[in-house]
This record gives C-alpha cells, sequence and structure tokens, in this order.
C-alpha cells in the first residue's frame, strides 16, 4: 500500500514529506495507522547523520495508532487493536533475555524491509519503528496494547520521551523516598524525570535548564525548586540547596558535555549521576579520575529507561488515567506531518515541551 512519511535522504539536509511503499506484513508484524507521533530531538540527529548513516530513514520514534493487518503468527494482537510503538522489543533469546535482563537486549526485534521509497530503496526506520508516518510496519513485540481512553497524542509521547525519564528514575537510578534529586534539562524528557522524581517520594528535586518557560513548567511537574543556568554556576548553588553536600541523584537529559559534567560534580558522596541525553559522535567528556574516585557512587547510561515495554506502557497509561502522570501538559503543539522542522526550532528555542503530529486536522 501507499503511505506518506518524513524521509531523509542525505545527511544534513531537510527531510521531506514523501509518498512511500509499505509491504504487507510478514511473520510476526503488524502494519499499523498512525493517530499521532511525538517530535523528539533524537530524530534530529538521524536526520543530521551523527545517529547513524543507513540512509534514506523514515524519522520519528514515538507513536501510537491501530493495528491494521497482522501478518502470520501474531496471536497478541488483532485488527483494530490501539497501540504504543516501541523501539525495544526484546528477543527472549538473547544472553540478557534468557537472565529475566529484557532490558539490555541486544537483539531487539524489528521488521527490516517492509517500507520502501517510491523509487525503490529501502528506508531505514528510526528504532525500528518510524512513526513520522501515516502507516508503518513494525514486530508484533513492538506494539504494545493499551486502553482506548488516553489520547493518542498523550500515548504517543509514552513511546520514547516520557518512558525515558520515568524509566531512568525509577529503574536506572532507582530513586528512593525522601531523597535528592537535580534535573539537567527539562525539555519532554526532563519534565518526565522531573515526574518520576515525584512518583519515587523525592524530598528535593531541583530543575536546571537555561529557559524560564521550561522553568516555570518544571515547577507543574514536581519540581520543588528551579536554577536558571545563566545565572551563575548551578553546581554551587545545587550545593547551597542541599546543606552544602550536593544531591543523591542527578539526570543529565540535554546530550551536552558540559551539563554532564555539572551532573557529576553537584552529587553528594556516593551519589549517582545517569546519562540519559544522546550526545554527538564528537562529544568526549575528560574525567579527573581521582576527583571522580574520591566522589564514590557512579555514572550511568539509561538506555530508554531500562523499561520493558510490555510491562510499562500499560503502567503509565494507568498513571495518566488516574491523575498520578501528567502529559496533556507536555503536549505543546499539535502540527502536520510538513511541520517537524518548526518543532525542532520551537524546541531548541525551548517554546515547547512537545509537538506532536496529528492526522486529525487538529493544530
Amino acid at each position: 500500500m501507499q503511505a506518506q512519511g518524513v524521509i531523509a535522504r542525505k545527511a544534513g539536509e531537510q527531510a521531506q514529506v514523501e509518498d512511500f511503499i509499505v509491504d504487507d506484513p510478514g511473520p510476526d508484524e503488524v502494519r499499523v495507522r498512525i493517530e499521532a507521533s511525538g517530535v523528539c530531538h533524537t530524530d534530529l540527529l538521524y536526520q543530521d547523520g551523527q545517529a547513524g548513516d543507513n540512509f534514506p530513514f523514515l524519522l520519528g520514534h514515538e507513536g501510537a495508532g491501530t493495528v491494521e493487518a497482522t501478518g502470520p503468527g501474531v496471536t497478541t494482537l488483532r485488527e483494530g487493536d490501539y497501540v504504543i510503538l516501541a523501539w525495544r522489543g526484546p528477543c527472549g533469546r538473547c544472553r540478557f533475555c534468557r537472565v529475566d535482563l529484557p532490558h539490555l537486549c541486544p537483539d531487539n526485534l524489528t521488521a527490516p524491509g517492509r517500507l520502501h521509497t517510491a523509487d525503490g530503496q529501502t528506508l531505514t526506520a528510526v528504532g525500528g519503528v518510524g512513526t513520522f508516518c501515516t502507516h508503518t510496519v513494525v514486530n508484533a513485540a513492538q506494539a504494545i496494547s493499551v486502553s482506548r481512553k488516553i489520547p493518542p497524542e498523550q500515548a504517543s509521547l509514552i513511546g520514547c520521551g516520557v518512558m525515558t525519564g520515568v524509566g531512568a528514575v525509577l529503574y536506572t537510578a532507582a530513586v528512593r523516598e525522601n531523597s535528592s534529586v537535580a534535573v539537567f534539562g527539562c525539555g519532554g524528557v526532563g519534565a518526565s524525570v522531573i515526574q518520576g522524581a515525584r512518583l519515587a517520594g523525592a524530598a528535593t528535586i531541583i530543575a536546571v535548564d537555561v529557559a524560564p518557560d521550561k522553568l516555570s513548567r518544571a515547577r507543574d511537574f514536581g519540581a520543588t525548586h528551579t536554577i536558571d543556568a545563566r545565572d551563575g554556576d548551578p553546581v554551587e548553588r545545587i550545593r547551597e540547596l542541599t546543606d552544602g553536600n550536593g544531591v543523591n541523584y542527578a539526570f543529565e537529559s540535554a546530550g551536552r558535555v558540559d551539563t554532564l559534567e555539572q551532573a557529576l560534580w553537584c552529587r553528594d558522596l556516593a551519589g549517582v549521576c545517569v546519562m540519559i541525553g544522546m550526545a554527538g559522535p564528537e562529544s568526549v567528556l575528560e574525567l579527573p579520575l581521582q576527583q571522580f574516585f574520591g566522589r564514590g557512587g557512579s555514572l550511568r547510561v539509561s538506555w530508554y529507561g531500562d523499561c520493558v515495554p510490555s510491562r510499562d506502557f500499560p503502567l503509565l497509561v494507568d498513571w495518566y488515567l488516574n491523575g498520578r502522570l501528567k502529559l496533556d501538559e507536555l503536549v505543546s503543539r499539535r502540527i502536520g506531518l510538513g511541520d517537524t522542522t518548526g518543532a525542532y526550532h520551537a524546541m531548541h528555542d525551548g517554546r515547547t515541551m512537545r509537538s506532536v503530529i496529528t492526522f486529525d486536522g487538529k493544530t
């Protein structure tokens, strides 16, 4: 069938809306009609060639929609199911899955080779899903059935940014109740980290950014303090707010070396620093090892919030439906397929939390 999507053909060139061909789903695969897709900074990294060079890319990796067709062997889904797409579909067979660590699976199930440009090139779907489009094909393990009570705009954000932020708190760091937390970068992912810290019962949640609008919104998501990093050294300000000690947990969600350094040095003794933001290929962290050793604790990388989508997506949907997780406030703009470049600019300028592509004409 023919579909339409945002395709990046060459590194650094602006992606364009194009018609493309969607094959029928193969064994263990499903075709999904996309109803909403969040616009994440990671997609821009793919467009610019900083996250891979397997062009052409079908951009997008935060999506929700409806299963339109199922391939042979699919027993967990049927036509009409409402799903959130995940870029992690654990294989169930690898060395990590066999020891009940599916969040580390290196052999994620996907549906490669099902999407093609009009001139015959095979598309690489970002995250193995590709959601800046009307239709895509994914492995059934990547399509998580959820309640229709959550609107597609909000549901789509669970597919990456929200799950990454909340999961980094609950799973990667395992934040303790009554602890202290600092969050560097308060966009969509950072706001979700703040929400995760609130859900974990952290007593002090310090939001750090350079965008006043983001800092203002951070309090709505659960921050107890905010720091504008333009007004001085945020590390010193964090120490002032924590009796000179620093925080128990620090999270970096901007993908920058300077903010990662600040997150490392704002920790208390034996504190945990979690790297969430995806940095560019030329980013290098220079680490004074004696100082790092003396502070103790750990530096961890959070891949997708160390989540298991089949377990965690329905959980986050329930939290949204019972009012514990704020998602409506993350949807800043509703846009069309042709508006993704503007969405990147708005994200960079701090004017939005998340722009969401919709197909119902709403803006």
